[in-house]
């Protein structure tokens, strides 16, 4: 599938790679001026592979509370909240962040490769609640602006906390404006029709101009959200594991009073046999997905599911899943490279945490 912006990357000489069935930019020049535009200045990404799954109705609040594994009910008008979709078995569907745009109103963003499994499971999740579920993802677009200087290139929009959003007007169009990103810096997200994604965009790489904006390929986000300690489905998330093993059993509400899709396993006692841990090497050889970690008696005790050169921090990092009682901080552990042992010290996420204002 094409993003509706992929005129907009031809013209910037965009270099393309398959991610989930869509055809996206992977860099546009070299990606490490693209993650260090973010991570000091400002950068431009396209994320309209990402889905959009409207649900409205009386009952959405408490259909959601049913479908996903957090109390959506409870979270205010124009706030929005990160959870997961699960099976009966508590085996993790997708990752997710939904937002309330009104009392009986939210829009659920599902990844790409996930996002017409995720519509599809709302719909048939649905069939007791007084609610409706439309898939809007082909008609919506949505382009993110990260990196500390992103507040002050978009100018005069609405005060909005983390995790909020709100209706905004950006250079003319009418948008979703959300302070939400994947990138571990401040930063936006702009819902809006996808037919006005084009002349969006060429605005904000206009009013860029005099911050250095760059845009920026998935090549860049992978490594920012690494360094950011952020799961990726299909590396840390899979239908194999629960929440709880990547550390993430505090999405799961035990406040609701009803039963909900994966309950009866989620809320019941469970200590994961292997841990999501971060992992910090020595040197400059990084370990990649599918690198074997070991002991230090050499027994294989896990597995890394992401993992390259920091462009922010200089030495190697890697977020892998290691037997339990190898997760503590501060251990250390072999991680196999290409038949060679290589030092990694386990380390609490994330790597990198931005400043603080």
């Amino acid at each position: 599938m094409l993003s509706p912006l992929h005129a907009e990357h031809e013209k910037l000489g965009a270099l393309f790679t398959d991610f989930g069935g869509w055809e996206m930019p992977l860099r546009y020049g070299n990606e490490l001026d693209e993650h260090r535009a973010v991570r000091t200045n400002v950068g431009l990404f396209d994320l309209s592979h990402m889905g959009e799954v409207r649900v409205t109705g009386a009952e959405a609040g408490r259909f959601l509370d049913y479908a996903l594994i957090s109390q959506l009910s409870a979270i205010a008008v124009g706030k929005a909240k990160y959870t997961m979709i699960v099976n009966e078995q508590g085996h993790i569907i997708d990752d997710l962040i939904v937002y309330r745009l009104g009392e009986a109103e939210f829009m659920v963003v599902p990844n790409a490769g996930n996002a017409t499994t995720v519509a599809a499971e709302l719909v048939e999740r649905a069939k007791d609640f007084d609610v409706t579920v439309k898939d809007e993802s082909a008609d919506i677009a949505l382009i993110a602006v990260q990196g500390p200087r992103a507040a002050e290139m978009l100018g005069d929009i609405p005060e909005l906390r983390y995790y909020s959003s709100a209706p905004a007007s950006i250079l003319g169009h009418d948008v979703l404006l959300a302070r939400t990103g994947y990138t571990g810096e401040d930063g936006f997200e702009l819902f809006l029709p996808a037919s006005e994604a084009p002349a969006l965009w060429q605005a904000l790489i206009d009013a860029g101009s005099s911050f250095n904006l760059l845009p920026c390929g998935l090549a860049c986000r992978d490594s920012l959200r690494l360094e950011a300690g952020m799961p990726l489905y299909g590396h840390e998330l899979t239908l194999n594991l629960q929440p709880a093993d990547a550390g993430l059993g505090v999405l799961v509400s035990k406040k609701k009073t009803e039963d909900f899709v994966g309950s009866a396993v989620l809320l019941a006692d469970y200590a994961p046999a292997r841990k999501l841990v971060g992992l910090q090497g020595e040197g400059r050889r990084a370990a990649r997905a599918g690198s074997v970690v070991l002991s230090p008696a050499g027994e294989e005790i896990g597995v890394v599911t992401s993992g390259q050169l920091s462009p922010t921090l200089g030495y190697p990092i890697a977020m892998a899943y290691v037997d339990a009682e190898h997760a503590t901080e501060g251990h250390t552990l072999d991680v196999d490279i290409r038949g060679k042992k290589h030092t990694y010290t386990v380390v609490t996420l994330p790597f990198y945490s931005r400043p603080k204002d």
